[in-house]
């Protein structure tokens, strides 16, 4: 305690202290004394001060016996330090030390508290997972299904499954806060509420229940549309938000923490209804239109289309295409232009740091970082790392990205090659078993391991699951895999999308993505007959660029305007397109 007060100038005698103070560590065997009461002492003549100076002649006797073991006097003629004196240093220090150490238990135990003592369980970094659960946990809900419990809202309507609709109100400011960030869903609801150009659409909906996505939900309902939801990622939804939209009229099927079961259990729920036909289909990832297929081909019969906005269920699309298997026009929305660059791009360039401190406070400096996959997605979480100091590698199989990776700066390898020293690897390729178990085996002690793809395919975790490894929970969405050397590693979120099953995303770039798919939705279903076939189709650029300009606002942009012969000289008109279909942005 002497040293640390030399060092900072100031002792924790002197620091202030919260009033409900944390109950101390105490090794085992060792014994506190009782906890005192409050009494006038403690305020009037006694103080933290009084109580230091009580040491200070033991101090001084320890820094005279030090000052003489730099003397003549205090050392032998061959230089050595005389035994005498040697002991009346170690004496002192013994004694000052038991001194200030009785002190500060007895200043301790005269410390009022108001809610009693507090298991110091609670670590030094409780902080940062209060934060994270207050956003994505609900750990202190009951674990329960809330399939077996009837639920019904103000209204008594009882058609959804959620986890818990008393959160309702919270949800709904949960909603209202992301409103603010999302002005392109809200001018669509101005200009075209009056319109209800979804009237008469059916759409059953498969994506992330957050708080942006209700948004997007209660604009299709402001648009004319009826809607039944459920979620596309099991550590994703956000219950209070699903009860605000419960509560709302919507009919949502999510809970955060479905098992597997659950997860389609809830799908079912939303497609299986025996008065609700859906006519439209927005999915994520392709789980619902492969649940359509699987159970109930014969709805195909009146479904108008389908709009995606994901790499693996767009890939999906493509293969039932190829084949000649897909019933109804699809809206290819991953790859327009407003969610590629800004979604993909700018979402993960911010949500990755969010999700990775959030559940692991890890410091980024000098972090060695493989990112696997140089896509958008890539791009964006290199981009963040960088800038914060971690020395990042890339893994690609298409030349093109790994040029592009080159270009930037970061060096191209196999995962093989680094994959015992690096600190991090995040997967983000949309593939399979991009990291295996003989990547796993020979990761170093600690690394953190993550995806930032839809699908938990990217990281081979079946092979994790064998008797010989152990999983041990530390924190929500936070596993450690032991190996029975004790070698760990951190795996985030059971290899699911790492920043919105840890953290959460910008509204704002969401806003763009939602914007995309309420447009394609209008565009399929108002689409005259014959317009689209059987096939996937890019959103039209036109439609595109309106997306951009509904931002544009935001940032008090001010576009130019083309002059008619500026429009002739370029062959365009002058409202747009500006850009033909084959156009790299």
């Amino acid at each position: 305690m002497a040293e640390l007060k030399d060092q900072t100038g100031v002792s924790q005698e002197d620091l202030p202290l919260p009033d409900d103070y944390p109950e101390p560590h105490v090794e085992d065997g060792a014994v506190l004394n009782g906890e005192a009461e409050w009494d006038a002492s403690s305020t009037t003549g006694e103080s933290t001060k009084d109580q230091a100076v009580k040491s200070s002649p033991n101090l001084l006797q320890m820094l005279k016996a030090a000052e003489s073991r730099w003397t003549p006097q205090g050392r032998d003629r061959d230089g050595t330090e005389a035994s005498g004196t040697g002991e009346l240093v170690t004496e002192a220090l013994k004694t000052d030390m038991q001194i200030q150490f009785t002190d500060q238990k007895q200043e301790f135990n005269k410390r009022p508290t108001k809610t009693g003592r507090r298991s110091l369980s609670r670590s030094i970094s409780q902080s940062s997972t209060d934060s994270y659960s207050s956003v994505c946990s609900d750990s202190s809900e009951d674990e329960s299904s809330p399939k077996d419990k009837l639920q019904k809202t103000s209204k008594g309507l009882s058609d959804f499954c959620i986890k818990n609709i008393k959160q309702a109100d919270f949800g709904r400011r949960e909603i209202e806060i992301a409103e603010q960030e999302m002005p392109a869903l809200m001018v669509l609801r101005k200009r075209a509420g009056g319109e209800k150009p979804l009237a008469g659409a059916k759409v059953v909906g498969c994506t992330h229940i957050t708080a942006q996505t209700a948004v997007l939900i209660e604009t299709l309902c402001a648009l004319g549309a009826q809607c039944r939801w459920a979620a596309c990622n099991i550590f994703s939804t956000q219950n209070a938000v699903a009860a605000a939209l419960a509560e709302g009229g919507t009919s949502v099927f999510a809970w955060r923490g479905e098992s597997e079961d659950d997860f389609w259990w809830c799908i079912d729920q939303c497609v299986g209804a025996e008065t609700w036909q859906p006519n439209m289909i927005l999915d994520d990832g392709g789980d619902l239109t492969h649940w359509i297929y699987k159970k109930y081909p014969s709805l195909f019969k009146k479904i108008k289309g389908i709009v995606e906005e994901s790499v693996t269920g767009v890939y999906r699309l493509y293969q039932l295409s190829k084949a000649g298997r897909l019933c109804v026009p699809a809206m290819n929305v991953n790859d327009s232009v407003t969610k590629q660059k800004f979604d993909n791009l700018y979402c993960c360039k911010e949500s990755i740091l969010d999700g990775l401190k959030r559940t692991t406070d890890v410091m980024f400096g000098g972090k060695q970082v493989v990112v696997c996959g140089y896509g958008e997605v890539g791009k964006g979480c290199c981009a963040a790392l960088k800038a914060l100091g971690a020395v990042v590698y890339v893994t690609e199989v298409d030349p093109i990205c790994a040029l592009q990776a080159c270009m930037d700066g970061f060096r191209l390898i196999k995962l093989s090659e680094v994959v015992r020293q690096v600190d991090m690897v995040i997967t983000c390729t949309g593939n399979k078993n991009v990291v295996g178990r003989e990547h796993l085996d020979r990761m170093k002690n600690g690394c953190i391991v993550c995806n930032m793809g839809h699908s938990n395919t990217e990281i081979d975790l079946v092979s994790l699951r064998t008797s010989e490894l152990r999983w041990e929970r530390v924190r929500p969405q936070v596993d450690h895999v032991i190996w029975p050397d004790g070698k760990r590693i951190v795996l985030l979120a059971e290899g699911r999308l790492l920043n919105l099953s840890c953290s959460t995303v910008p509204s704002f770039v969401l806003s763009i993505t939602a914007t995309t798919q309420a447009l394609a939705l209008i565009e399929l279903y108002n689409a005259p007959e014959g317009r689209y076939k059987h096939d996937v189709y890019l959103l039209p650029k036109k439609m595109d660029e309106y997306v951009a300009s509904l931002h544009l606002p935001t940032f008090d942009a001010h576009l130019t305007e083309l002059t008619d012969d500026q429009a002739k000289y370029l062959g365009i008109s002058k409202n747009g397109p500006f850009k033909p279909n084959y156009y790299r942005y």
